[in-house]
């Protein structure tokens, strides 16, 4: 046999998995939904392209951080699908290439913008009182 180097080897080398056929496998082996995984390779896909196609493990904290400001600041996208993202990304170092990166654990996921109370003055009940006066009281 002859392998892709072009050496003499009684070994049969199989064909290097894609990355994303790696990361389907894992989602399998995971028993996600198939939701979960349409989403996550599709995160996956977007991270991957945004930086030029380049593999992920030659990227790191700061590729990461700067795709997820990309979403947050250019596309305009909500707290939770930022979250959506970072799951996926964080599943492929995990899981499918096994990469321990300690600044993954200490990233802080955006949260969701709180709410003001709102509070009515006695006075402003008073004008929603009368705005609903004209309605008839049910019998």
């Amino acid at each position: 046999m002859i392998n892709k180097t072009n050496h003499a080897t009684n070994a049969i080398t199989p064909p290097a998995k894609k990355l994303l056929d790696q990361v389907r496998k894992k989602i399998g082996y995971k028993h996600c939904t198939l939701s979960t995984a349409k989403t996550y390779i599709s995160w996956i896909k977007h991270y991957i392209i945004f930086h030029g196609k380049r593999h992920p493990a030659d990227m790191g904290a700061t590729e990461v951080e700067r795709f997820l400001t990309y979403l947050a600041n250019e596309r305009h996208v909500s707290s939770s699908t930022q979250n959506q993202a970072l799951s996926a990304i964080l599943f492929l170092y995990r899981n499918v290439l096994a990469l321990k990166l300690p600044w993954l654990d200490g990233f802080e996921r955006s949260k969701k913008p709180k709410r003001l109370l709102v509070v009515f003055t006695i006075g402003s009940t008073g004008v929603v009182e009368r705005s609903f006066s004209c309605v008839p009281t049910p019998r």
